[in-house]
């Protein structure tokens, strides 16, 4: 029989409406076997997170607050989906839970990871399936990563022997028994980790859009949703930010040769964005899958006669941001000259230090530091199979009087990358995507 695993986000579990459209995709399918839940999200726009209601409520307490009236919020949430659902759930007994360990030794973690918890109980209960807690079965290392064997073969183990089964998103155990969260947006990953257990033949991860869209829908009016899209391509577009998905999400799933299914919990009769480990025919024959950008580079340019033959020179650039704990995110050279672009906000805590000791150590005839720097990534399996990407990407930024500050392409031909100054950011992404959109 076909295993499916199924997560929805918040937005997808914000109230009693939303779970019983869940519900109802869930049971359409038999396949769909394994369900992993976020906390309720926001019902309207001006509405809160029980995920920040459950961070305010530990902060409160843990400054020695009056944190009641917050916990209040918390219960009248859930008290609405339990009633709204008609599920039989001892609401009560698991706030009092919440109120004594707030009022004892409040640990942020385990309070933030209660939403999920609750709401699986919840569906659980309402979906008449066993509920697996994840403080039992998603194991942390002493260094806080994910134990990867542990989990893979406990998890699978309790899985196994259960046909169905609810399972929170969000958190896992450290070796002394405290919960431990994923970072915001980590029941994606909890769903992958699922997915991989139980060697799930796909994974479908429903939240409020209709798949991946190719161009950020602020920016770009009506971005063309993308259908299908490799892991590879996946990743560098989320790198950019242009991803429904939690990064880390990809890995565990990308490893098993899982595919994952991005659909619309509001929108089900919609297919999505496939996500697969290959492309196949059909994704190659596109040349551009996507078009993404973010702001808040900054460049440092070094310019010395005869680089090219001072064996280590870069070396030893890489060797300063890696001493003061800097990244790099490109580094466009020539023979005489070399680029590294760094994440501006992560530079400014070293600024200082790191460029005195380029110019102590690597002696640079002229060494430049520019901020203000946006990329903009033109990312497709089929640019490596087409003749002039690169020259419609240019001309599109030339006619749209935007100047080029830098120029990047990976070897494997799967993205262009191009610097633009902030200002000129927005509008540069819209020329591309008109360019680039006829070879999507």
């Amino acid at each position: 029989m076909e295993t499916i695993v199924v997560k929805f986000g918040g937005t997808s579990l914000a109230s009693a409406e939303q779970i019983k459209k869940a519900v109802d995709i869930i049971r359409a399918d038999p396949a769909r076997r394994y369900v992993v839940a976020s906390a309720p999200g926001k019902r309207f726009s001006d509405d809160i997170k029980v995920t920040d209601l459950l961070y305010a409520c530990y902060d409160q307490a843990a400054a020695g607050g009056d944190f009641a009236d917050t916990l209040g919020k918390i219960e009248a949430r859930y008290a609405d989906i339990i009633r709204d659902l008609g599920v039989a759930f001892d609401l009560a007994a698991e706030i009092a839970v919440l109120q004594e360990h707030l009022s004892t030794a409040p640990n942020r973690d385990y309070m933030a990871s209660r939403g999920e918890y609750l709401n699986s109980r919840i569906i659980a209960a309402y979906l008449d399936r066993p509920f697996v807690d994840p403080a039992e079965t998603i194991f942390f290392t002493e260094a806080g990563v994910l134990d990867e064997e542990k989990t893979f073969r406990t998890l699978g183990e309790r899985l196994a022997a259960l046909p169905q089964a609810v399972v929170p998103g969000f958190y896992g155990v450290m070796p002394d028994g405290a919960v431990r969260t994923f970072s915001r947006g980590g029941s994606d990953i909890t769903g992958s980790i699922v997915a991989q257990a139980v060697r799930a033949d796909l994974y479908e991860n429903w939240t409020d859009v209709s798949g991946m869209l190719s161009a950020d829908p602020r920016i770009v009016e009506d971005p063309r949703v993308i259908d299908h899209i490799t892991y590879t391509e996946l990743r560098e577009l989320s790198y950019m930010g242009a991803s429904v998905l939690h990064e880390d999400a990809v890995f565990p799933v990308r490893k098993a040769g899982i595919p994952i299914n991005i659909r619309n919990t509001n929108r089900p009769e919609d297919h999505g964005t496939m996500i697969v480990p290959w492309a196949d025919r059909s994704v190659k024959k596109r040349v551009v899958t996507g078009v993404a950008g973010k702001k808040g580079f900054t460049s440092i340019a070094l310019e010395k006669s005869m680089m090219n033959s001072e064996v280590g020179f870069t070396a030893r650039l890489f060797t300063i941001l890696a001493e003061h704990g800097i990244a790099f995110e490109h580094c466009p050279s020539g023979i005489d000259t070399i680029s590294v672009v760094v994440n501006t906000a992560h530079l400014q805590s070293a600024r200082d230090d790191i460029l005195i000791s380029i110019q102590k150590e690597l002696e640079p005839d002229a060494m430049t530091v520019e901020d203000g720097l946006a990329l903009i990534a033109v990312v497709g399996n089929g640019m490596v199979y087409s003749k002039g990407t690169a020259a419609r990407i240019f001309k599109a930024l030339a006619d749209a009087n935007i100047n080029i500050r830098m120029i990047d392409q990976g070897s494997s031909e799967l993205n262009i990358i191009v610097g633009v100054e902030e200002h000129d950011y927005e509008e540069a992404l819209r020329a591309i995507y008109r360019a680039m959109e006829p070879l999507m």
